[in-house]
């Protein structure tokens, strides 16, 4: 079995950053300091998909920003950081009140701000436009950017290696 898929398995807690992996990284703000970011429908369903599955969801992310509030309110998505410096206490956090272990959890992130978690988490997922030494620690690196679709692409992926995304595939197929 691919090594990858067997570090996906146990995995019962998956936290995405923000800018750049549910976003394109791009930053809109109005002449009154109104922010907009863009996200990707299809990385939504995804995250809605992989909560089914029994899997929860989370974002650690060092802006804050009333547009992730929303859209994680939208989701589903219970467990929000935000405007975090230290992304590796809010993570230490999420294990401790999730009591979950570091193997149970992946992590989604494009810098080295995010480099502490993804070094520690069980599943580290990144995406092409990170840099090199972002890549570098990560087990996985999808396919597609940051914005249009990565996110998508991660959260099936760990519902193929637990096999879970035929069965839910099943319920649209009725």
């Amino acid at each position: 079995m691919n090594p990858i898929y067997q570090r996906a398995r146990p995995i019962r807690l998956a936290i995405f950053d923000v800018d750049g992996v549910m976003t394109d990284g791009s930053l809109f703000f109005a002449d009154d300091g109104k922010e907009f970011k863009a996200f990707n429908s299809l990385d939504g369903h995804g995250l809605k998909m992989l909560k089914q599955t029994g899997v929860e969801t989370a974002i650690i992310t060092a802006r804050n920003s009333g547009v992730v509030s929303h859209r994680a309110k939208n989701l589903g998505i219970h467990h929000v950081y935000q405007g975090v410096e230290n992304k590796l206490d809010a993570y230490q956090h999420l294990l401790e009140k999730l009591a979950l272990a570091p193997e149970q959890t992946a992590y989604m992130g494009d810098d080295v701000i995010d480099l502490p978690i993804l070094i520690r988490c069980g599943l580290a997922i990144s995406v092409p436009a990170a840099p090199p030494e972002v890549q570098r620690y990560a087990h996985m690196v999808t396919r597609r950017e940051g914005g249009h679709g990565a996110v998508r692409e991660a959260c099936e992926f760990i519902m193929r290696a637990q096999n879970t995304y035929a069965d839910l595939l099943a319920i649209y197929l009725k």
